[in-house]
C-alpha cells in the first residue's frame, strides 16, 4: 500500500472482494471500514473480515447497516433513507485504513450518487478485484476506463484465482503503468489459518 488508504471494489457482485480484502488487510496491516452494508447485518462483512484475521484486523462501524440484501440505493428506499455523500467522513485510524466498497464502480448509492463517486470524495486509490469468468475481460476494461475518466489512481489490480493465459494476457498489457498488479490464489478453505497464509503469500507481478 503505496498510501494511507486504500479502496477495494470489484468487477462485479461475487468476485471474492471481501475475501480479497480480509487478505490485503492483514498483508498491509491495515485497518478496515465497509462504508454500506445491505443485508446480512447478522454477519457482515466487517465480521467475516475481523473472524478470519483472528480478530488481528481493527474494523471500524459501517455508515450504514440496511436490512435489505439489495443495491445499496434500493435498501435504503426500503427503509425511507436516502444515502447522501456527505454523510460518508473516513474513521479514526492509526496508519492505514482499508476500504471495502459494494459491488462495482457503479453500484448506485441514490439515483445520483455512485460507488465511484464515493471513491472520489475519499481520495483513496482503488485495488481492483477481478475473477476469471466469461465477460470478466470487458468487465475489467470498463472499469478501468470509468477510473482513467476520473482520475482516480489505480494501484492494484488482483487476479483473484486461477486466469487462463489469455486473459492474463489481454488485462495485463491494458494496465497502467503505475499499476502493479497482485495474485491471489484459489483458497480450497476460507479459513483464518489459509487468510494467513495466502497474506504472506501475496505475489506481485
Amino acid at each position: 500500500m503505496t498510501q494511507n488508504t486504500l479502496f477495494v471494489s470489484g468487477i462485479g457482485t461475487g468476485v471474492g472482494k471481501t475475501i480479497c480484502a480480509a487478505i490485503l488487510a492483514l498483508h498491509f496491516d491495515s485497518e478496515y471500514w465497509k462504508p454500506v452494508q445491505a443485508g446480512d447485518l447478522h454477519y457482515t462483512d466487517s465480521d467475516c473480515v475481523a473472524t478470519l484475521s483472528s480478530l488481528k484486523t481493527v474494523t471500524h462501524p459501517e455508515q450504514y447497516r440496511l436490512q435489505k440484501a439489495a443495491s445499496p440505493h434500493n435498501a435504503a428506499a426500503a427503509e425511507d433513507l436516502l444515502i447522501n455523500l456527505s454523510d460518508f467522513t473516513l474513521p479514526q485510524y492509526r496508519e492505514r485504513l482499508l476500504i471495502e466498497g459494494a459491488g462495482g464502480l457503479w453500484v448506485p448509492l441514490s439515483d445520483e450518487a455512485f460507488m465511484i463517486d464515493l471513491i472520489q470524495l475519499l481520495q483513496a486509490p482503488v485495488a481492483l478485484v477481478i475473477r476469471n469468468y466469461l465477460g470478466c475481460i470487458n468487465h475489467t476494461l470498463l472499469s478501468l476506463e470509468a477510473l482513467k475518466q476520473r482520475n482516480i489512481p489505480l494501484d492494484y489490480l488482483v487476479f483473484n484465482g486461477t486466469f487462463d493465459p489469455d486473459t492474463f494476457r489481454v488485462i495485463y498489457k491494458q494496465l497502467p503503468r503505475s499499476t502493479r498488479p497482485i495474485h491471489i490464489p484459489e483458497l480450497p478453505d476460507i479459513t483464518p489459518a489459509a487468510i494467513a497464509a495466502a497474506a504472506q503469500q501475496v505475489k506481485f507481478y
